[in-house]
């Protein structure tokens, strides 16, 4: 069987915790900062979990994450 692709713009963006979670990064926090608070960009500033109706679409496309 040949080798399976990942893709790689979906690999760029998540990345896998050590029980096999998916992690991405959390929107918002590049332009428009002056307007949001601090505790509002600090909580964008860290990482959260995939949905766990998006890990199977997730998964495909990392095929050896």
């Amino acid at each position: 069987m040949p080798k399976l692709k990942t893709n790689k713009g979906v690999a760029k963006r998540f990345s896998f915790t050590a029980k096999g979670k998916i992690k991405r990064r959390r929107s918002g926090l590049r332009h428009i900062l002056t307007k949001k608070s601090a505790k509002r960009k600090r909580r964008l500033a860290s990482p959260a979990l995939v949905a766990a109706t998006d890990t199977r679409a997730i998964k495909r496309l990392l095929p050896y994450g």
